[in-house]
């Protein structure tokens, strides 16, 4: 019995945890597409979803075969009126990508 309290809070203390981070992180995002472009350049569109009047930074990366890094970028995003905003960046590589990806969004202070 005992065993399953203990469970049942650790369970209760990880939800806090989560809920308080995403109250504190309140951004998410997702990848629309992405085109490569040739070998020293890849585009990639995606979508970020924050209250309006935020502003986060995206950090967008372009990947290898090997998923090895091969271009990043930092993308300063908001503030913006609605709660979706979409963007189109342009990741300049070191070697031709196979794909880009969003790494993470998070807000600014």
């Amino acid at each position: 019995m005992a065993v399953v309290a203990g469970l049942a809070a650790a369970v209760a203390v990880v939800a806090w945890f989560s809920f308080d981070q995403s109250r504190d992180q309140p951004v998410s995002f997702d990848a629309v597409g992405f085109e490569v472009q040739g070998p020293e350049r890849t585009d990639i569109t995606f979508q970020v979803h924050m209250p309006p009047g935020t502003t986060a930074v995206c950090t967008v990366d372009a990947l290898a075969p090997s998923y090895a890094q091969v271009g990043t970028l930092d993308v300063p995003v908001g503030p913006a009126d609605e709660s979706t905003s979409t963007y189109t960046v342009q990741i300049h590589t070191s070697e031709e990508a196979t794909t880009a990806v969003v790494a993470d969004c998070a807000t600014t202070s």
